[in-house]
């Protein structure tokens, strides 16, 4: 039986065992993805950040990509990009990863652009070794309070022809290997040095689920966008978090450790519209939209017009800068789902049209037109086995059993004659199955153009239906 004397021995050594164990930490990880220039929604950001720092032990904020194209206050100024990047170091970004958006400006534009951010940008698959595009380093190792956190950059390479989705002539000079093998490649250097491994991925959340579906990823989270999804889920035995796009959310994983160990990984996704705007990044972005150009109206909609709508109108509109018999304009190049009636400024068409698009013209046969539409309908992305090109002439796509496009028909198209065509540069000098005589780009922007009908014709109300329809067997 023991005495006192060894029940207090025994239970000081309890006590100090207890003292003397594995620390327990947590870290939270605060992530954005796709915000695509969304600054009006930034000073919320700001407020749910800096009410984290207050309450969590370590907080690390990370962005996967995407960061401008959406919005004309930062896409229209003198410097593109430059208020998005003046709100994300005034925040203190720690890290990011680049979209494919982040080489709409050009390769020497994103150069210029990454050296005035001041938090680290990490991609293991865009190798560069060129003096306007210097290759980033691969990944990064934040260290805060005695935590080692490792991260990985990654960005897509499949929707161009092994490059990122957009212009081919913006990606020329730099490789992109496989995203996946890189991103495994750098886990496996870089996870016996940290207590936290983290993929920032811009490859869309299937493919993010296609490389931890191997089972054999060493992350504990990856940190996903591109898919603008609101993702979380274990594959893998990994977490795969993805906030949705233009910052209506933040992301929140919190990693609890116990010594240097991973104990759980959890995540939430948090709506911004929670939070009360923080008043100095609200006057910060107050100063960014008092731009009277871009708020001046330029015409104005008789009726909402939904994004069915917005397709039909650019189809037109391109057709009638070309003065074209048809237009196409692809789906992925309409950024905006609706337009509410009323004055539309000129704030509105860039974001509708972002990209500074230019008008191709081009003479095609039906057949010709059915090759397009086929070899798109048909490609193995995400652009693929869905009508892309809308088009001021009706026409139906028959899809096999497989979803596989045969045939299209145009009812009101004479097989064999030429058309003159109009269809955006973008598509134009990207897509595959093209086969045309006299093609050329005009000197007209897609968005002039629709601001020139603006003018022109309002008050303007668009059709809302669709002209192409799919028939299945």
């Amino acid at each position: 039986m023991k005495n006192r004397f060894q029940v207090y021995i025994l239970a000081a050594l309890a006590v100090v065992a207890a003292a003397c164990g594995p620390r327990e930490r947590t870290v939270v990880i605060l992530s954005t993805n796709d915000m695509h220039a969304a600054i009006q929604r930034f000073p919320r950001l700001a407020a749910a950040v800096e009410e984290c720092r207050d309450t969590a032990q370590i907080v690390v904020l990370v962005d996967a990509g995407d960061r401008w194209t959406g919005n004309a206050y930062v896409d229209k100024v003198a410097v593109p990009g430059k208020p998005i990047v003046e709100l994300m170091n005034r925040l203190g970004y720690d890290a990011a990863t680049l979209g494919n958006h982040e080489f709409d400006h050009g390769q020497a534009y994103l150069g210029r652009m990454i050296d005035s951010m001041a938090f680290d940008v990490v991609s293991a698959n865009a190798l560069s070794d060129t003096v306007t595009f210097p290759r980033l380093a691969p990944y990064t190792i934040i260290r805060r309070g005695g935590v080692k956190i490792g991260i990985v950059g990654v960005v897509t390479n499949y929707e161009g022809q092994g490059h990122p989705a957009g212009n081919a002539s913006s990606f020329e000079g730099v490789v992109f290997p496989d995203p996946q093998q890189e991103a495994l490649r750098y886990a496996a250097e870089l996870r016996p040095k940290v207590d936290v491994l983290v993929l920032l991925s811009h490859m869309g959340d299937d493919r993010d689920m296609e490389l931890l579906s191997r089972g054999d990823a060493p992350f504990d989270v990856v940190i996903g966008g591109h898919t603008h999804v609101v993702r979380d889920t274990i594959v893998g035995g990994v977490l795969l978090t993805q906030t949705g796009k233009g910052l209506k959310n933040v992301g929140a994983t919190t990693i609890r450790l116990r010594g240097h160990k991973v104990e759980s990984v959890d995540f939430r996704a948090v709506p911004l519209s929670g939070y009360e705007p923080d008043n100095d990044f609200a006057e910060q972005v107050a100063h960014y939209y008092a731009d009277p150009e871009l708020n001046r109206p330029v015409g104005e909609f008789g009726a909402p017009a939904d994004m069915q709508a917005l397709a039909n109108w650019m189809a037109a509109a391109v057709a009638e800068a070309a003065g074209a018999d048809i237009g196409f304009y692809h789906i992925g190049g309409v950024r905006l789902d609706t337009l509410a009636a009323g004055g539309v400024s000129r704030a509105r068409i860039y974001d509708l049209e972002p990209f500074g698009t230019r008008v191709a013209t081009m003479q095609m046969t039906p057949e010709q037109m059915e090759r397009m539409i086929v070899t798109k309908y048909n490609e193995p992305t995400r652009e693929g086995h869905r009508i892309d090109l809308v088009s001021t002439t009706p026409y139906e796509i028959e899809v096999d059993e497989d979803d596989r496009a045969q045939e299209v028909d145009f009812p009101e198209l004479e097989d064999g004659r030429l058309y003159r065509v109009a269809i955006s540069d973008y598509a134009y000098k990207n897509y595959k199955g093209l086969d045309y005589a006299d093609g050329a780009i005009l000197d007209e922007e897609v968005a002039d153009a629709l601001i020139g009908e603006l003018k022109s014709r309002s008050p303007l109300v668009l059709d809302n239906r669709p002209r192409q329809t799919v028939e299945r067997d």
